[in-house]
């Protein structure tokens, strides 16, 4: 049987992992006494993390109708609940995870290709990391990922944090993105990216420049997807019935204006309106049309929210009640969005 990989397992150069480093450490060590001494510092710090966390990093391998593919994962609790890539652990069957030496047979909990990631359990108890935020880090914050490439042990990768997108080539993510400028390798795939206190900030979902850098699923947006599976079993994407366009002008920081709603959907029952600009979804401040498209891929239906909207120069709080989609059919895995931001829709 034929062996195949997951697409974002395309090899990255090895050397601009050394290479940053080395220039990195370069300017670092211009004043200091000893060349040496930062280079040692890092690996030192590289090290502690890669000891730490490597334990609750596994192999994980599955069938689908192409034949063998592997990927990585890692355990979120003591009882053996795992993430990893929708590639890996979405679709396919007999998948089994490599942990201390031992094959186990894993069972799908959830798999969810609106966020690109599956959550499996072995039944073990199992070493599991911590969780960071990764909304708190900035663009050149050190990460490291860890996973499996090929058939090689564990094997850690350092980069930094390059951006925070919610699109790519015209194409719109259900959520925000991190872009994390470090080599990808085959088998990477549902490995943990790790900020520089060896906590967990997101999941390798999909490659960039051909292995150079990935797209990682902040763990924030997983952790939402096992919060519904918890609650329904399920998830629950939502819709709201409302469209938004980009302003020519900024009103209260947003450019967000509402251009239509829906009858008798959410946003109208809660007494949105066209015209209404959009500062804030539940929790999240909106300042951009995307914006609102990141907020909602947090929210649950059924459950009320408040919308912070600027009508006629005037604040208003009003509650929205999020609903599945209509017409829903939840066994599809639905495609990464396409939107324009011209006529942004929002899950619409």
């Amino acid at each position: 049987m034929s062996r195949r990989r997951p697409s974002i397992s395309k090899r990255g150069p090895l050397c601009l992992v050394a290479c940053g480093v080395l220039l990195g450490g370069a300017t670092l060590c211009a004043a200091d006494e000893d060349p040496g001494k930062v280079l040692r510092a890092f690996q030192q710090q590289t090290q502690a993390i890669f000891e730490k966390c490597g334990g609750a990093v596994v192999r994980i391998e599955a069938s689908d109708t192409h034949g063998r593919l592997a990927g990585s994962g890692f355990f979120i609790d003591p009882n053996g609940t795992l993430y990893t890539t929708y590639s890996v652990g979405g679709e396919t069957q007999d998948i089994t995870v490599e942990f201390r030496g031992t094959r186990h047979p894993a069972t799908r909990l959830i798999s969810d290709a609106r966020s690109g990631i599956a959550i499996l359990k072995i039944e073990a108890e199992t070493p599991f990391l911590a969780t960071g935020k990764a909304r708190e880090l900035a663009v050149t914050a050190p990460v490291i990922a860890m996973g499996y490439p090929e058939d090689l042990p564990l094997t850690p990768s350092f980069g930094i944090v390059g951006g925070f997108d919610i699109k790519y080539n015209g194409r719109y993510f259900a959520t925000t993105h991190l872009r994390a400028n470090v080599p990808v390798q085959r088998g990477q795939g549902g490995a943990p990216l790790l900020n520089a206190a060896g906590e967990v900030v997101g999941i390798l979902v999909s490659m960039l420049d051909a292995g150079r850098a990935a797209f990682v699923l902040p763990i924030e947006a997983a952790e939402k997807v096992r919060m519904d599976f918890t609650r329904f079993r399920e998830t629950r994407p939502v819709w709201l019935g409302l469209h938004v366009k980009a302003a020519d002008s900024a009103t209260g920081g947003s450019t967000a204006r509402i251009e239509g709603i829906v009858r008798q959907g959410p946003a109208e029952k809660a007494g949105l309106l066209p015209g209404d600009v959009l500062l804030q979804v539940g929790e999240r401040k909106i300042a951009a049309p995307e914006d609102v498209l990141d907020a909602a891929f947090f929210l649950v239906a059924d459950d009320v929210t408040t919308i912070r909207v600027v009508r006629a120069g005037t604040e208003l709080d009003l509650q929205l009640q999020p609903t599945d989609p209509p017409n829903a059919d939840r066994s599809a895995p639905p495609a990464m969005t396409d939107l324009r931001l011209q006529g942004l829709r929002v899950n619409q």
